[in-house]
């Protein structure tokens, strides 16, 4: 037999209220939304942090309006659902969807083997999603030479300014102050046994062969790495690298192949200014320190500076660029819709370069001595 509207609205409904002991909120009777306009909720309000426990035991029912209005006044605070009935149940998680709560929060113990096995598996995907990002960026790169009609000069002569040209200036300022202050350590010692001629050796080689471009990629990991990051970030959150793909466009061969050709370009001419200054500070300080005058430091430093040390410092700038520019732009193109991931990206691309770097400089070292180089 149907029954009517009209008789389901004389229907007897116990009134709804609340009663908080502690951080367990007791709800009591039918909550309808339409009778929630009587019941003051204010007393939530000053429920503390703590995690919260709402008893349903004498709870007869509740609809959807009620409960997103009572998770509303419970908002930023872990909500928990305890002794429900089937149907109130199914109230409950059809608005935890909706609503930014879990209506059974349980804490998940995780073991320490299952964590570092966790972390090895991450390392180990995104070690292969950099090493597919070099494979695609080095044949992209090939293309171009066989191809070199292809190369968009105007956005490759930007980046070599915004790289290279600006660069300058802090390069040389802290070259000449490595200089300087490396000129001075080796005063401090040289001096004691009279062979103050042998600080040319020290300078040279050191600034040439492993403080110039271990020094100078640093810089421009942190100058460059982090704009190749925060540019290409930018412009994934505004949607402007998907309207490249729209219009046609390779987004390898737009925005990523000219910052790569011009970091290779840019470093060793870089490293080569560092190795002028840095050589020009030391000239200055054994001149003012220990006496050696710059004909003699000069002289002295064609003897002891061969080409090979030279080389070497030239010939590692290509590689630790190569790897800055890669993980600039991997980072930017990982940044998630969100400004926070878009800073985190920024901060882990400095972080891996400059570990790169350090990395690359030590197989080198080991690698050109077993050579003799």
């Amino acid at each position: 037999m149907a029954v009517s509207a009209n008789k389901l609205s004389e229907q007897n409904f116990s009134d709804p209220s609340f009663k908080i002991n502690g951080n367990v909120v007791s709800l009591r009777g039918s909550w309808r939304l339409i009778e929630l306009q009587s019941l003051s909720l204010d007393g939530l309000n000053r429920l503390d942090s703590s995690p919260i426990q709402i008893d349903c035991r004498e709870l007869e029912s509740i609809d959807t309006g009620s409960l997103r209005l009572l998770v509303a006044r419970l908002r930023g605070k872990e909500v928990s659902f305890v002794n429900h009935t089937k149907k109130i149940n199914q109230i409950i998680e059809l608005v935890s969807k909706a609503e930014s709560f879990s209506p059974t929060p349980r804490p998940v113990k995780v073991s320490t083997v299952y964590l570092a096995g966790k972390k090895t598996v991450e390392g180990i995907q995104s070690l292969l999603v950099l090493l597919r990002f070099i494979g695609e960026t080095c044949v992209e790169q090939l293309k171009l030479l066989f191809s070199p009609r292809q190369i968009r000069l105007k956005e490759l002569f930007v980046q070599l300014e915004q790289i290279g040209l600006l660069a300058v200036p802090v390069v040389s300022l802290v070259m000449f102050l490595i200089g300087t202050v490396i000129a001075y350590l080796f005063a401090g010692q040289i001096e004691r046994y009279g062979a103050n001629i042998f600080i040319v050796d020290g300078v040279t080689i050191a600034i040439c062969r492993e403080l110039s471009p271990v020094i100078v990629a640093i810089i421009v990991a942190g100058r460059s790495g982090s704009a190749f990051t925060a540019q290409l970030g930018a412009m994934k959150l505004n949607e402007e690298i998907d309207a490249l793909s729209t219009l046609g466009l390779s987004p390898m061969k737009v925005l990523i192949l000219p910052r790569f050709t011009a970091l290779i370009i840019t470093l060793p001419i870089l490293v080569a200014i560092g190795d002028m200054v840095g050589i020009f500070g030391g000239l200055v300080v054994s001149d003012f320190r220990l006496g050696v005058m710059p004909d003699t430091f000069l002289q002295r430093m064609q003897e002891v500076l061969k080409t090979k040390h030279v080389l070497v410092g030239l010939f590692k700038a290509p590689v630790f660029a190569a790897f800055i520019a890669i993980i600039g732009c991997k980072m930017g193109l990982t940044v998630e819709n969100n400004a926070r991931s878009l800073g985190l990206s920024t901060t882990s691309t400095v972080v891996q370069s400059i570990v790169s770097v350090i990395l690359l400089n030590a197989g080198f070292a080991i690698l050109f001595v077993e050579l003799g180089i």
